[in-house]
């Protein structure tokens, strides 16, 4: 394991928020009024490509702030203690290939597939959500169908 310790879902969109904060604020009035400067708006494509960049920027803040509200409303202690849900590591055996995989149940803002960290909204983790140890899963994957047996579940509360 790496020393280096990863940002959170939230540690991104906050870093993501606060440079495009930065941009809407001061970098694209900046690039406007300069553009402006340099007369008729109506051909003016460097004006343009600003005022859509604006555009762009102001719904992704929005995007965020959603996002961040969203995170913030999750609550942990009304999460199960017994079955797959955010937060959750599950050790699977593949069936199919008598391989084990270790997956852990995340927001889809944190979500690293190489990493293990499986997004609650992936057809993965949707068929993982409210499932025990000892239950088998059939996952729908672009490749086909999988079966899984859930070997460990460890849930966000057996963490602390």
């Amino acid at each position: 394991m790496s020393e280096e310790k990863e940002l959170s879902g939230k540690d991104k969109i906050l870093m993501e928020l606060k440079a495009l904060e930065q941009e809407f604020t001061v970098e694209l009035p900046r690039a406007l009024r300069t553009a402006a400067a340099l007369g008729d708006l109506s051909e003016n494509s460097e004006y343009k490509y600003a005022r859509e960049r604006q555009d762009y920027v102001r719904a992704r803040i929005r995007q965020l702030q959603q996002q961040l509200a969203k995170l913030s409303s999750i609550d942990i202690s009304r999460l199960p203690t017994d079955r797959a849900s955010y937060g959750s590591t599950l050790v699977l055996r593949d069936l199919d290939r008598d391989a084990e995989i270790t997956y852990r149940l995340v927001t889809p803002e944190e979500a690293d597939y190489e990493k293990g960290l499986i997004s609650t909204s992936s057809p993965i983790g949707k068929s993982l959500l409210n499932k025990e140890e000892g239950d088998e899963v059939k996952v729908q994957t672009p490749n086909g169908t999988r079966v899984f047996e859930i070997v460990k579940l460890t849930t966000i509360h057996d963490e602390d």
